[in-house]
């Protein structure tokens, strides 16, 4: 599988129409036995919450997606695995899309222009203060797994945030991925050093200015979290097709701990 070459500066693939998708997510979460909270409800900008419960379980799982308007595969995996149903074992947090005005747009930041990726320690944004709202309102996480995508990038790679050393998850699914999927073989992705499609970034979160949805959850949240990334210039059935067997393979691996 090549590159398409369509992302010249930016993402310039395939779309979904993201009320739909919401609305269908929505449903095959209440057919599973998911219970939704809508924590915020403004024009436009309908984001829900899911919880489903594990009874005698102690682990407690977050996934979330949809935070960047361009970056359509994770929503679309997330809807996947709700219709196929085969979570982990654990009580279960979901939030299946973040931005639904920046799928609108095809953008990465929302409709005010905000990048909400980049917004979890000063809350401009309504999405993100309604959102921070929720977790703060749920118990800590075991771990958590967001789904993104990357349009300058040349395979699936995998940030993880494991300060604890706990036994890894990325390398794991890396190897899943290999056999079918191209694995980012930069030297550095962002800045930060990369080997063999995991990036393990070094991250003071009292030097940074701007928090990730990721660093939010490190400090306040859980002690160990996964980004995937898909390489975005690649159909968009192929990226969904890569998150969903990372997932997969991520569920394999938590079942195996939350046991």
């Amino acid at each position: 599988m090549q590159r398409l070459g369509k992302n010249l500066g930016r993402y310039n693939g395939e779309t979904i129409a993201i009320e739909q998708l919401q609305e269908d997510a929505h449903q095959s979460a209440l057919a599973a036995g998911w219970t939704s909270e809508t924590f915020l409800d403004a024009p436009g900008k309908k984001l829900r919450g899911y919880h489903r419960p594990s009874p005698g379980s102690e682990f407690n799982l977050y996934f979330s997606t949809g935070i960047h308007g361009d970056e359509p595969s994770g929503p679309l995996a997330i809807l996947q695995l709700l219709r196929e149903d085969q979570w982990p074992k654990a009580n279960l947090w979901l939030v299946p899309c973040l931005n639904p005005s920046g799928f609108r747009l095809n953008t990465r930041e929302n409709d005010e222009g905000i990048d909400l990726n980049r917004d979890y320690r000063r809350f401009r944004s309504v999405e993100v203060r309604a959102h921070v709202q929720w977790l703060d309102r749920q118990p800590n996480f075991l771990s958590s797994i967001i789904l993104h995508e990357d349009w300058e990038a040349n395979g699936f790679y995998i940030y993880e945030s494991n300060p604890e050393n706990r036994p890894t998850l990325a390398a794991p699914i890396i190897e899943t991925l290999r056999p079918e999927f191209p694995i980012e073989h930069a030297e550095k992705v962002d800045n930060w050093p990369h080997k063999d499609g995991i990036i393990r970034p070094g991250i003071n979160p009292a030097d940074r200015p701007e928090w990730a949805e990721s660093i939010y959850l490190l400090v306040n949240k859980t002690r160990q979290t996964y980004t995937f990334e898909a390489p975005s210039d690649f159909p968009l059935e192929f990226r969904v097709k890569g998150h969903l067997r990372a997932m997969r393979r991520s569920f394999e691996l938590l079942t195996e701990v939350c046991q």
